[in-house]
C-alpha cells in the first residue's frame, strides 16, 4: 500500500522554514521602514536591515528548495506543473487588481476633477486636471523610451522562451541577457525621471497617484529583472529543458504582465494626464 501510494502523480512538499522565516521578514521590513520614514526611533533602519536579509534570505532558499524538488528529487510531475501553472495565473490575477487599486484612485480624481460632491476636491486641484501648478512629464520624452525598451525587452525574453523550445542554449542566454539588459535601463531611465521630476510625493493627489502606480510598476520591473537573472544562472548550469522549464516560463509570464501594465500607465497618467504638454501639442 505504501509502494502504491507513493506514486501517485501528486506532490506532498516537505515540512519547510520559509514561510514562518518570510512572513516575520516581511514584518520587519515593514515596520523599519515605515518607523523609518517617519523618523519614530533611531533603530528603525537597523530592523529595516534586518527585515531585508531576511527577505532575501526567504528568497534564496525558497528558490533553492523549489529547484531542487524540480530538478534533482524528480516532484514536478504534469499534474504538479499544472498547479504551479494555477497558482502563477491567480498571482498575476492578484497583481492585477493591485494595480487597478491604484488606476481607480487615479482616475477617480482625473475625470471629476470639479465633482460638486466635493468641495474640498474643487478647492484642491482647481477643478482641472492636472491640478493647476503642476508641471508633468512630456510623455514623448522619457516615457516614451521607456515604452520602446519594455516592448523590445517583451521580445527579446519571446526569443529566449523559444530558443529554450527549440533546444538552442546559445539564444535562450542571449535572449536572457539582452531582457535583462532592457531592465535594468528601464529602471535607471525611470530613476533619472524621478530624479527630475518638478512635484514630489506628498502634498497633492497627483503626486501621490502618479509614484504610487509608476513606483510599484518599477519595483515589479526589478523583481521581474531579479527573476530573470535566477533563470540565466540556471540556463548557464543546464537545468532548463524543452520540456520542463517551467521557472522560465513563469518568468516570461511575468514579464510579459510588468510590459502591459506599463503601456496602461504610460497611456493613463503619461499621455492621458500629460496637461500641459498635450496642450502645447495643440497648439
Amino acid at each position: 500500500m505504501a509502494e502504491a501510494q507513493a506514486k501517485h502523480p501528486y506532490h506532498l512538499v516537505d515540512p519547510s522554514p520559509w514561510p514562518a522565516v518570510g512572513a516575520v521578514s516581511a514584518f520587519l521590513l515593514a515596520v523599519g521602514l515605515i518607523t523609518w520614514m517617519r523618523h519614530m526611533f533611531a533603530a528603525a533602519p537597523i530592523i529595516f536591515g534586518f527585515g531585508a536579509i531576511g527577505v532575501d534570505y526567504t528568497m534564496i532558499g525558497w528558490w533553492r528548495d523549489v529547484i531542487r524538488e524540480a530538478e534533482y528529487e524528480g516532484h514536478h510531475s504534469r499534474v504538479v506543473q499544472l498547479s504551479h501553472r494555477y497558482g502563477m495565473i491567480l498571482f498575476i490575477a492578484s497583481e492585477v487588481m493591485f494595480f487597478v487599486a491604484w488606476f481607480w484612485a487615479y482616475f477617480n480624481v482625473a475625470l471629476f476633477p470639479a465633482d460638486i460632491h466635493d468641495v474640498m476636491r474643487t478647492e484642491l486641484l482647481g477643478g482641472t486636471w492636472p491640478p493647476k501648478g503642476i508641471e508633468t512629464f512630456d510623455p514623448w520624452h522619457l516615457p516614451l523610451l521607456n515604452t520602446l525598451i519594455l516592448l523590445t525587452s517583451g521580445t527579446t525574453v519571446t526569443w529566449a522562451h523559444h530558443a529554450l523550445l527549440e533546444n538552442d542554449r546559445q539564444g535562450l542566454k542571449w535572449g536572457l541577457i539582452c531582457t535583462i539588459l532592457l531592465g535594468i535601463s528601464f529602471t535607471c531611465i525611470q530613476a533619472y525621471e524621478y530624479s527630475h521630476a518638478h512635484f514630489a510625493f506628498k502634498g497633492h493627489i497627483y503626486g501621490a497617484t502618479f509614484f504610487m502606480a509608476t513606483g510599484f510598476h518599477g519595483a515589479h520591473v526589478i523583481i521581474g529583472t531579479i527573476f530573470l537573472c535566477v533563470c540565466l544562472l540556471r540556463a548557464f548550469a543546464g537545468q532548463f529543458t524543452p520540456r520542463q522549464h517551467l521557472g522560465f516560463e513563469f518568468a516570461a509570464w511575468y514579464w510579459h504582465f510588468v510590459d502591459v501594465v506599463w503601456l496602461f500607465l504610460f497611456t493613463c497618467i503619461y499621455v492621458y494626464g500629460a496637461g500641459v504638454h498635450a496642450e502645447g501639442l495643440v497648439q
